[in-house]
């Protein structure tokens, strides 16, 4: 016998006196046959009480017996003294966020917002309510093994796939048992999304295939007492070796005496099949009274689950009425107890019993829920379920609880609402006066969930419904902001100026447009173009709205930024960081501090920076701004590229992005691409580069152009490392040729200067070398409080006129490590050239370059500096081969022992993040280097492995 859960585990059983078989022992050999499956589900629950976690996903048709394995694994795991939380999703349900986890945690979703309406006004509150369950997951898997089941995620809702996405890679290092289920073949969802993603990052899958012929002859004789013969066996071919079917046909056999026992052999007496078989639902339902039967239809249009409440309702009944039915309904296996509510036994068995309900009286029975659900009071979230699918168009009724729903919902699962506000609209008739209205907020659903394509092409239909131009000019403030997340902003430039020259727009809806028609010009780099407007805002004053005058001051600091003014355009982003509204949902669609943090991070003032990105983040989740979701992590990563810190900027540009993906803005990405680039580069990892200028590239013709400069610049790298400094250069050129537009990637990335200088000569460009430099002298002149364009400009200066003591000065005033390590290369390369080998200035100087890219990690340029030391007769060996091991304790570098230290402690990932000033990203990712290094997976070894290790001195990075 294959194996499975013990009899041992297997609690009391209920039995069916009218047919002699054991029902609950009949489900549970449904999928006896499944050793496979059990011996992943026990492995990790074994790995878990060795602190060590895991994430299984277990998939396959219904009836393929997930729910029993599901069962079983809580029964087992309880056994072994685990934390449970077991809940399930169902389709009426999944409007209402984070239902299934929340249940499964013994809490409501209403329970979790606690707290967090307080206050300043929140558009999407994802942000926070995920922070929040993921504080509270690791509060308790931190006493102590964990196992949580959720079953039926083909009917989750959006904000509870976005929650598994997105907490179960972070609480990986927990003994927390994930086990997630869905019934394939139902209906496409996001389910299958989320599978993917945790199914790449290590989860184990367990398909539910089909019983084999071994198999289904054990739950034969299990179930019925004796070994199949071959007739038997053929017969229950027709069950396609779907557990519960073969259950249902064993069961028909047996109460229709269509099989015996002889010589040892279970034969069939007749080979008609049965008729349970034939018509499950009706076969058991035939055997129940009238009223039964009509009690367990209107049951399942309420639900796989469902309340007695809710039912008697429907019948205009006290439930003790009802009570003789539901009993027969239990009695004969229908339906069964679910914690305050019945459920159906099994989800083909409801699925069959909805189907005996013909479709208008199914219609009929889910409006009249509507309405009785809507009578309450309360959340219209239960009723929008039965009304999505149910109403008729034109229902001003049904409109309006949709309508109430959407508001309800939006919050906290803007895709929920965004399905919700569509279907309102197919049900809203062409001339309803409240069209356009629920046109403006299914825009808004849509922008908001990432939805941009859908969100642009209904606005673009419902302008040319629109009753005035000032209706359609609202439409276009809201597709030129979908527009603008999408990474379009030529687009959205267009659609806002046409938004803007319709006179009815007036008040904040007019300031809105402008703050967006603003922002959108300064991401295509046309400062000029709205300097005019721009003026005539501040001018005005108070006149305008502080919408507009946000945008009016972020594009003051764009053009400052453009003429070279520095500390101009850092003073007009601080003005626009002060009156920046904080009780208008609207009007913060623009992020003036994670402007400032830009521009702090481009003049090497890392430390304010890293403050203004602190704050950002705490915005960001404050105000629910989840279009920003990914940009502090973004942002951050071309900060710890600056202060070079190559293994913390990847894993921040990989957060980012990810985060991104989740949220469907793409606005931000090409600075990420960006980010890895350049850090595969400087790592020697030409092949990791490519792949990430891929993406880039892909991400740029779908119409982002957000941070376009900075980016061709790290391109650039790349093609200097594959193909020479002639193609790099060519890249550039254009750039370089625009006094504007090299103005501006000078001011946006001052160690570009001395490496467009270099490139330029070793191209045999000297003119363009010139030019670069002259415009890195002037910058530098102009803004004398920036000590990062002054050693710029030494750099460039250095390399052009071959001039060792402004090379040495910038080597020694350089604010970041890696213009520091170059300088000192192109200072040893030109001593070399000017004073010979037998001089030590030149081996001096090189050494320095070694010492600092090696700090770095950039291991490209480490290598073109001990290929130059070679050359001079000197060898100098690889510091990470000699001198620390690839595993064990002694590999770990000083940030990974001190991220050890601190999680060994008990700290959670954002303690830590909080002792080391960094953020969680950079914590998750040094964390996954220490387990890899030391070959574990968990947090328990990782404090038996510090404590043996406490007394060890600190070891230098370098």
């Amino acid at each position: 016998m294959a194996d499975g859960p013990t009899a041992a585990s297997i609690p009391p059983h209920a039995f069916d006196a009218q047919t002699g078989v054991d029902l609950e022992r009949s489900s549970r050999r449904g999928w006896r046959g499944r050793g496979r499956e059990w011996q992943a589900v026990a492995a990790a629950i074994e790995a878990a009480q060795h602190s060590r976690g895991g994430v299984l996903l277990v998939e396959g048709q219904s009836g393929m017996g997930k729910s029993r394995l599901l069962c079983d694994a809580v029964e087992a795991a309880a056994t072994r003294g685990f934390m449970l939380a077991h809940g399930a999703a169902d389709e009426p349900s999944r409007l209402a966020p984070l239902v299934p986890l929340m249940t499964a945690l013994g809490e409501s979703p209403q329970t979790l917002r606690e707290g967090l309406d307080a206050g300043v006004e929140t558009a999407d509150l994802r942000l926070r309510l995920l922070d929040r369950l993921q504080n509270r997951l690791e509060e308790r898997v931190a006493r102590g093994p964990f196992l949580i089941a959720l079953d039926d995620l083909q009917w989750a809702d959006p904000t509870t796939l976005l929650a598994l996405r997105s907490i179960v890679p972070e609480l990986a290092s927990y003994p927390l048992v994930w086990i997630l289920a869905r019934t394939t073949g139902i209906a496409a969802s996001g389910a299958d999304r989320v599978f993917e993603i945790l199914a790449r990052d290590g989860a184990v899958r367990i398909a539910l295939e089909p019983l084999s012929e071994q198999a289904v002859a054990e739950v034969i004789g299990d179930l019925l007492g004796a070994a199949p013969g071959p007739d038997l066996l053929a017969m229950t071919a027709a069950a396609g070796g779907n557990p519960f079917l073969l259950v249902e046909l064993l069961r028909g056999l047996y109460d229709e005496h269509a099989v015996r026992a002889a010589d040892g052999r279970l034969t069939l007496v007749s080979r008609q099949l049965p008729r349970r078989m034939q018509e499950i639902a009706r076969s058991r339902l035939g055997r129940l009274s009238p009223h039964t039967r009509h009690l367990l239809q209107v049951a399942a249009v309420l639900g796989r689950s469902f309340r007695v409440d809710d039912l008697a309702e429907m019948f205009d009944e006290p439930p003790s009425r009802l009570l003789p039915a539901l009993e027969e309904a239990e009695s004969e296996a229908v339906v069964a107890a679910a914690g305050d509510q019945l459920t159906f036994r099994h989800e083909l068995v409801w699925q069959a019993v909805t189907e005996t309900v013909t479709v208008p009286v199914r219609h009929a029975l889910h409006r009249q829920a509507a309405e009785m659900l809507l009578r309450r009071g309360g959340s219209a979230i239960p009723a929008a379920a039965h009304l999505m699918h149910y109403a008729r168009p034109g229902d001003a009724h049904a409109l309006k609880g949709l309508d109430q729903a959407v508001r309800e919902v939006l919050p906290s699962s803007p895709q929920s609402a965004a399905d919700l506000a569509v279907r309102a609209l197919e049900l809203t008739a062409p001339g309803d006066p409240d069209r356009v209205d629920r046109t403006v907020t299914a825009v808004y659903a849509l922008t908001t969930c990432g939805r941009l394509p859908e969100a642009a092409d209904f606005a673009r239909t419902a302008m040319g419904q629109a009753d005035h131009p000032g209706q359609a000019a609202r439409l276009r403030s809201e597709l030129a902001y979908a527009l603008l997340l999408a990474g379009r902003p030529a687009d959205a430039v267009r659609e806002a100026e046409k938004a803007l020259a319709q006179p009815d727009l007036t008040g904040d809806k007019r300031g809105l447009a402008e703050q967006v028609f603003l922002r959108a010009l300064y991401a295509t780099h046309d400062f000029r173009r709205g300097r005019e407007l721009a003026e005539e805002i501040i001018d005005s004053g108070r006149q305008h709205s502080r919408a507009a005058r946000v945008g009016a001051r972020m594009l003051f600091s764009y053009l400052a930024w453009g003429d070279g003014h520095a500390a101009e355009g850092i003073s007009h982003v601080r003005e626009a960081v002060r009156i920046a509204p904080r009780d208008d949902v609207d009007a913060r669609r623009v992020h003036p501090r994670l402007h400032l943090a830009t521009l702090l991070t481009e003049m090497r003032r890392l430390d304010e920076a890293e403050t203004q990105l602190s704050q950002v983040t705490e915005e960001i989740t404050e105000f629910g701004q989840a279009a920003y979701a990914a940009t502090p992590a973004i942002f951050r990563a071309r900060l710890r590229l600056a202060q070079g810190r190559l293994d913390d900027a990847a894993a921040e540009a990989q957060a980012g992005l990810a985060i991104a993906d989740q949220m469907g803005t793409h606005a931000f990405v090409l600075l990420g691409h960006a980010v890895l680039i350049s850090v595969a580069v400087r790592r020697g990892d030409l092949d990791a580069a490519a792949g990430h200028l891929q993406r880039y590239e892909e991400r740029f013709r779908a119409g982002a152009r957000f941070g376009l400069a900075w980016g061709r610049w790290a391109v650039a790298t790349l093609d200097e490392a594959r193909d020479g400094p002639a193609r790099a250069f060519e890249t550039l050129r254009p750039i370089c040729a625009d006094p504007a537009e090299r103005r501006w990637l000078l001011m946006s990335e001052p160690d570009a200067a001395a490496w467009l200088a270099r490139t330029a000569l070793a191209a045999g460009d000297r003119p363009s070398a010139e030019a670069v430099t002259v415009t890195a002298e002037q910058l530098a002149r102009e803004n004398t409080g920036f000590p990062a364009l002054a050693a710029s400009a030494a750099h460039a200066r250095g390399i052009l006129r071959g001039d060792r003591v402004t090379l040495a000065h910038a080597a020694a005033s350089h604010p970041c490590p890696w213009g520091r390590a170059s300088a000192a290369e192109d200072l040893g390369v030109l001593l070399a050239r000017s004073r010979g080998v037998h001089d030590g200035a030149p081996i001096e100087a090189l050494d320095r370059a070694l010492e600092g890219y090696q700090r770095l990690g950039a291991l490209r340029d480490a290598a073109r500096i001990r290929a130059r030391l070679r050359r001079l007769g000197v060898r100098r060996r690889h510091w990470t081969q000699s001198e620390r091991p690839v595993s064990g304790w002694s590999s770990l570098t000083e940030t990974e022992r001190n991220v050890a230290a601190l999680a060994a402690q008990g700290l959670t990932n954002p303690q830590v993040a909080t002792q080391m000033f960094v953020s969680p990203h950079t914590v998750k990712f040094h964390l996954r280097q220490v387990f890899r290094k030391l070959g574990i997976a968990s947090r328990v070894e990782l404090a038996r492995l510090a404590t043996e290790h406490a007394s060890e001195p600190p070891r230098s990075e370098a």
